[in-house]
This record gives structure tokens, sequence and C-alpha cells, in this order.
């Protein structure tokens, strides 16, 4: 049997043990002290009652890491071919393949916030198209669940040193092919992601726009940490914080200028300068968004070139972003080649999610190309530009709504998916298709 059978006098005694132990929870001996009830809600999550069940999961997440690592341990054995136990994990992490990775996400910056200022630790803020718990989230955020969060190193980095929190941009566009015998193909169709790093108030600190290999995420993550740790130390100074984020923006962009024209002198390509991007007052087109990140685009532009009723001479129009052509930047990427691979933990995760049929090796081989290509063209092009923007002394006053302003911008101007169009690019107007005009 799954669950084990607990007898308990009161539920709510229970509860009202687990919410003490939240004081002390922090420590091992609390830990210790505890787990007969991490152990009992453990067993009362996996319960046919739904009420039981999702009361012990409310409870558990309450623990947070611990009510996580709790039920993994209980059931490491058994989640990788039990769905419904899955799940239930997934609930109490709030996220996706949850057995994978072990995160505990908050939904809640408020309740992030202040665990940052508890703990110290900087805040790592996803915002996505969908739900981080839905399979069919947007394209980036389901490779950050394979390549990023189960990876072994990434994983154990989140954990330690990173409050972790979520929140959809807005829901994911879905389209659903029907075949008309019984068979249905559902995927999503444009949406983009991107981490920000937030310090205790919730304002912007630097941001990881779109899919990075592990290591190149990794070392994004420990530059962040290490200006968010001076930013702590500067007790309150705004004017030091504005320097310290100034300065430390512009020594990442002049490092990455430098590697860049290093790149370019390598393959023998004529020399650019990485800024500036000319990008004013952008016309949304899924097609576009979806090319400017290459693993993206193999999911989704097969699908879009048949559906956004765009001439398909129109599809490769001339962007902002076209610093090389897709040759040249596969040709950069494979300079970079041999950093990136998917550990165990990704490996596992895609296997689960291929076709018995398919050739691991040749999904993998492809996947990790296309992480390749995606790191380039993520850090030459958006991360540069988001560089450039706190280099110039954007974005870093003491406004509680940075993060807000600096998303809004990022969506618009960057992932070219702005609020402003509701359709997000899906709907040309000015297109005769026969059908009635979309509500």
């Amino acid at each position: 049997m799954i669950a084990r059978k607990f007898q308990v006098s009161s539920y709510s005694a229970l509860l009202g043990l687990s919410a003490i132990a939240l004081t002390t929870i922090a420590t091992p001996q609390a830990v210790r002290a505890e787990q007969p009830i991490l152990d009992t809600l453990v067993q009362q999550a996996t319960s046919k009652d739904q009420a039981t069940s999702q009361q012990a999961i409310a409870k558990l997440r309450e623990f947070k890491n611990a009510g996580v690592d709790a039920f993994w341990a209980t059931y490491q054995k058994d989640l990788p071919n039990n769905p419904q136990l899955r799940a239930t994990l997934d609930a109490i992490c709030q996220q996706k393949d949850c057995d994978a990775s072990r995160l505990y996400w908050y939904k809640d910056l408020e309740a992030a916030k202040t665990a940052s200022k508890e703990t110290g630790k900087p805040i790592l803020s996803l915002r996505l198209l969908g739900n981080l718990t839905d399979e069919l989230s947007c394209a980036n955020s389901r490779f950050f669940r394979t390549a990023l969060y189960p990876n072994a190193a990434v994983s154990q980095l989140l954990r330690d040193r990173f409050i972790l929190h979520w929140q959809p941009e807005r829901p994911v566009p879905k389209v659903t092919i029907d075949f008309g015998d019984g068979r249905k193909l559902e995927q999503t169709i444009t949406g983009n992601s991107i981490h920000y790093i937030l310090d205790s108030e919730g304002r912007p600190i630097d941001a990881i726009p779109g899919l990075y290999s592990p290591q190149a995420f990794m070392d994004n993550l420990k530059d962040a940490e290490g200006i968010s740790q001076s930013i702590n130390n500067s007790n309150g100074d705004l004017t030091l914080r504005r320097e310290l984020l100034v300065k430390y923006h512009r020594d990442r962009y002049a490092k990455l200028e430098k590697k860049w024209q290093a790149d370019l002198t390598r393959l023998r390509i004529p020399l650019q300068p990485l800024l500036p991007l000319a990008v004013t007052d952008p016309k949304a087109s899924a097609a576009l968004a979806s090319r400017l990140t290459v693993g993206k685009m193999m999911v989704e532009l097969p699908t879009l070139s048949r559906t956004v009723g765009e001439p398909l001479t129109e599809l490769n129009p001339p962007s902002p972003f076209a610093k090389l052509t897709d040759a040249n930047w596969a040709r950069m990427a494979s300079l970079y080649q041999n950093r990136v691979y998917l550990d165990q933990g990704s490996l596992k995760v895609m296997e689960r999610k291929l076709s018995p049929t398919a050739s691991i090796r040749t999904v993998v081989n492809s996947f990790e190309k296309a992480i390749a290509q995606d790191t380039v063209r993520n850090e030459y092009v958006f991360h540069a530009q988001i560089h450039n923007w706190f280099a110039n002394g954007e974005f870093i006053n003491g406004d509680t709504n940075l993060l807000t302003t600096l998303n809004r911008r990022v969506y618009d101007q960057l992932f070219l998916t702005p609020a402003s169009d509701p359709w997000l690019g899906l709907v040309n107007e000015n297109i005769y298709t026969g059908i009635s005009k979309a509500q």
C-alpha cells in the first residue's frame, strides 16, 4: 500500500503542533523533533479523501523544503512509476516534475520577500506564460524543468542559496490539431520566460532571459548572488546600492563585449558592436518571437508557419536582433558545445516524456545543440541589453515597482510579446482567412 494508516487523536492538534514547528524547523534538532508530524502529513497527503489530502499538502508547504524532502524521502523509490505520487509532490513544490528537482517554490512574492529577509538569500523569480505546475506551460519553462532544475548542481545551488518564486505573465497560447479520427495534437505556440534576481524588497538586481546551459545558468546566478550580498552589506544606502549596481552591470557588459569580439575573431566574422539594438515600437509577431530562441523554434515554428495567417515569405521578417545569420549563430554556439551537457537527472525526465520508439541519443544531441545556441543568443542579445539598461542607471532606484516596469520592457521590447497585443501576433487583421474574426 502507498499510504500507511496513521491514527491521530486530533487533526487540529496536529496542525497546531506543525505551526509551532515552523518557528524552529531551521535547525537539525527541530527537524528531528518534528519528524513524526512530517511523517503523518506525508501519509495524509496521499489519502484518497481529497479534503484530507489537500489539507496535508497545504501544511507540508508550510514546512517548505523540509516538507518537500519528507515526501520525497518516503516515496523516492515509488515516484518514478507512480504518476499520482508525482502529482502530489508537484502540488507540494508547486512545480511540475518536482521529483527530479526537489525545489520548493513560492507563489506569493510578499512571502518570498519575507523569507529572503529572514535568510539573507536573494530571490530568484521566474516569469513565464502559463503555470509552472502545468505540463503545457510555455516551451522555455518546460525546458527549464528538463535541462536546469533537475540538474544536480543547479538544484543544489537553488536550494541552498536562493528563495524561489514564480508568477505567470499571462496564459500560454495553445493550439489543438484535430486529425478527425480521434487523434489530437496539442502544444503551445509562443511565449518566453525569464528569471529575475531580486533583493529582499523585490527590486531587480539582474535577469537571466530564456534558456541557458546549466553551467552558464549557474555562472550567471553566482555573479548575481555576489552583487546581492554586496547590496545587503550597504545597510539600505540607496546611493551606494545604485553605485554598486551600475558598476556591476558595466563590468558585466564590458566582459560580454570583449568576449563577443573574441568570438567573432575566432570565427573570422566581421567585427560589429554588441549594442546598440534599434528596438523601438516593436510589432508583435509570433513567428519572429519564436525564432528568437532556438529550442522554442524547433517546437513551435512548424505549427506557427501553418497558423499565423501570414504569407510564408513574411515568416522571416528583418529583426533588430539579427546580429548574425542562423548559420553563424550555430558556428558560435559550437565554440561552447563542450560545456553543454545534460546530467542524469535531466536525462531521466526526458526518457519519461519521450516515445518508446524515439532515439534518446538523437533527441539529446539535438536538444543540447539547441541549448548551446540559445545560450549564446540569450547572452549576447537579451542579457547584453539588460546589462546596458542597468549600466545606464535604469531600474535601480528605490521604487518598489521596478520589477513590473522592467518586466514590461522585457516582454514588449526583447521577447516581442507586448501586453498591448492580446493576440501575441497570432492574428493579422489585414489577412483574409475566410473565418469569422477573432473575438
